[in-house]
């Protein structure tokens, strides 16, 4: 049987105090939420300033230390001047295991000074990177929509004077779809044909408001034909808990797999969902983000 003895309690005590000693407090970084500002290179032609970067990647001395969600504040055992580099990150398709740095940012990056027991605080800021390109979308003429509505759909777009519940980031309008047993599907294209480059990288960007799932997809368009490919659903959101959201879907596989020299028209198809009587979809800035 073990028995504790005097001089293994003083042991134990030993070994403890040199462990603590053996381990310095360490420095905390603390990072806030991303802000989005414009870029003057790209002449307004990002649209609306929305963003939804949930979260960051971290590198100190181009060492990476992480992904967290913003905001946050982590310890760290590297002491003095150091580089920080910070890279905005979003969930992929909104799956929150798939945090993804989004390329067409910029990176935050600053050289500091971490110091034991003391707290760094960043405020990360970030633009669009000087080489994107964009199809834009926010409804603010209502008259020169970019959307084409399939002849066949019974749901109508609108734009509305009597649009509810403005947002900053709506401006005046913003696109709304209703829903009913008369009015049951809708089913819409982007009119503009876009030549994107495979194994480039691409995605659509998305602010929504929805009691009825919305169905993302991708058209195909060639000399011969026009094939459709259906991607990411936007799920319903409940009625007395419904708001405004942001999501950032990838395109570049289903790009890569188009055939050559097809060009690519985004696409939005709802159907009144089962067991609903009344629904309503808002979109507003709809884009189209891309490198050539």
């Amino acid at each position: 049987m073990f028995r504790f003895s005097f001089f293994t309690g003083l042991s134990v005590l030993f070994l403890a105090s040199s462990c603590l000693k053996n381990n310095p407090e360490p420095a905390y970084l603390e990072v806030t939420q991303w802000t989005l500002q414009n870029n003057a290179a790209l002449s307004g032609d990002e649209g609306e300033l929305t963003h939804n970067f949930s979260e960051a990647w971290v590198y100190i001395d181009d060492e990476i230390v992480g992904v967290f969600e913003v905001p946050f504040k982590i310890p760290i055992l590297k002491f003095g001047d150091v580089n920080i580099k910070i890279y905005p990150a979003v969930k992929n398709n909104g799956i929150s295991a798939t945090k993804k740095v989004y390329p067409f940012m910029e990176v935050f990056e600053v050289n500091a000074t971490l110091t034991a027991n003391q707290t760094l605080t960043l405020n990360p800021v970030t633009r669009y990177n000087n080489l994107t390109n964009f199809w834009v979308e926010d409804f603010e003429d209502p008259l020169n929509l970019s959307i084409d509505v399939d002849q066949n759909t019974s749901a109508i777009l609108t734009t509305p004077a009597d649009n509810q519940d403005l947002q900053w980031f709506n401006g005046n309008f913003y696109g709304r779809i209703k829903l009913n047993a008369t009015d049951s599907s809708w089913i819409a294209s982007t009119n503009e044909q876009l030549l994107i480059p495979k194994n480039r990288d691409a995605y659509l960007e998305i602010d929504y408001f929805n009691t009825n799932s919305l169905l993302t997809g991708v058209l195909w368009v060639s000399p011969n034909s026009i094939t459709d490919n259906p991607h990411i659903q936007l799920n319903a959101q409940k009625a007395e808990t419904v708001k405004w959201k942001k999501i950032y879907i990838d395109l570049k596989e289903l790009i890569g797999n188009s055939p050559s020299g097809s060009n690519i028209l985004q696409s939005l198809k709802a159907r009144l969902d089962e067991g609903e009587t009344e629904t309503e979809i808002r979109l507003d800035n709809i884009k189209v983000v891309y490198f050539n």
